[in-house]
């Protein structure tokens, strides 16, 4: 199966026109960080639910996604969507520094190549730019439960997941780190203290990425 086939099949079992989910605080947290009249590229946007709310608020937006089936029911409910398909490889057909923010939801823990993603997220950024993400959530309660529990444990970790990467705070805010983001605000939501589902990041792009060799002493 190509990677297009792929992840068009993945929306083959989601009904259409289904809101996402924790959608009202995922979107204040996403226009908190987006000013009005900002230039908004929603990455992985789906049927274009964030891509419609940020036109609606004041934003220019535009969404993008590896699969044409969500991008066809985006249309048919707002035609006005710009919304557009990614090649399912390689570099993305945008130009350099021309957002100001850029909202991942629910993205990068399907990503099989996180390093070429982090490094076209800043790519478009410009610099200082935002970028907006949510992801599932392991705290540590929901940590000790999949460690105590097999059953637990094998379903979430079920290797025919579409779920590539598992993320704490701290692993996630690292990694961004590496790739020359500066955490602005983060917040967990949906379920009980130390066990919350879902992890909201907004990073700024630094101007610079530094990386652990350039802080070395040169030799």
């Amino acid at each position: 199966m190509s990677a297009r086939d792929y992840h068009e099949s993945l929306w083959e079992g989601i009904p259409e026109g289904r809101q996402p989910p924790d959608w009202a605080p995922r979107l204040a947290f996403l226009l908190d960080h987006a000013p009005a009249g900002s230039r908004v590229l929603d990455v992985g946007c789906g049927e274009g639910f964030f891509t419609g709310a940020l036109r609606r608020a004041g934003r220019e937006a535009l969404g993008v996604d590896l699969a044409a089936e969500p991008l066809r029911r985006a249309r048919a409910r707002d035609p006005a969507l710009d919304v557009r398909l990614l090649p399912a490889a390689g570099p993305w057909p945008l130009n350099d520094t021309s957002f100001d923010v850029l909202w991942a939801g629910e993205v990068i823990e399907h990503v099989l190549d996180t390093a070429g993603w982090l490094s076209e997220v800043r790519r478009v950024l410009r610099s200082d730019g935002t970028l907006v993400l949510s992801t599932p959530a392991h705290q540590p309660l929901t940590r000790l439960r999949l460690g105590l529990s097999p059953r637990a444990f094998e379903a979430h970790f079920d290797p025919r997941s579409d779920h590539l990467r598992f993320y704490t705070r701290r692993a996630l805010l690292a990694l961004l780190a590496d790739f020359g983001f500066q955490p602005v605000a983060t917040r967990a939501l949906g379920g009980p203290p130390g066990a919350r589902r879902t992890l909201l990041v907004a990073a700024r792009r630094l101007r610079w990425r530094v990386t652990p060799a350039d802080s070395r002493p040169a030799a």
